[in-house]
């Protein structure tokens, strides 16, 4: 079973920017995708974005799209989420996770890190 831990978040302004970070225990090339959900209280999971580990194919909600890039550093075991233009509405628990497809959908993740906040407020 993977371990991942994810680091990064903090407190931004409306309009600021961070860069999270997922940390394998494994290579994570051994995966066929990796996937950044966030959770805002009261609310469901929802994905974010998502890379292949083949081809780097990406997916991102829509709520992403212009603002947030996935990418992987294979030989350093490390998956990242860039944001910039963050919105309070960015506001929640990221998380990491390992997977079987590349999809934005909770349920083709087999393991998943314990999360990073993030919270945009002025």
């Amino acid at each position: 079973q993977a371990q991942l831990v994810e680091s990064g978040g903090g407190l931004v302004q409306p309009g600021g920017s961070l860069r999270l970070s997922c940390a394998a225990s494994e290579s994570i090339s051994d995966y066929y995708s990796i996937a950044w959900f966030r959770q805002a209280p009261g609310k469901e999971r929802e994905g974010v974005a998502c890379i292949s580990s083949t081809d780097e194919d990406t997916l991102y909600a829509d709520s992403a799209k212009g603002r947030f890039t996935i990418s992987r550093d294979t030989p350093k075991n490390t998956a990242y989420l860039q944001m910039n233009s963050l919105k309070p509405e960015d506001t929640g628990v990221y998380y990491c996770a390992s997977g079987r497809v590349l999809i934005l959908k909770a349920w083709g993740y087999d393991d998943w890190g314990q999360g990073t906040q993030v919270t945009v407020s002025s």
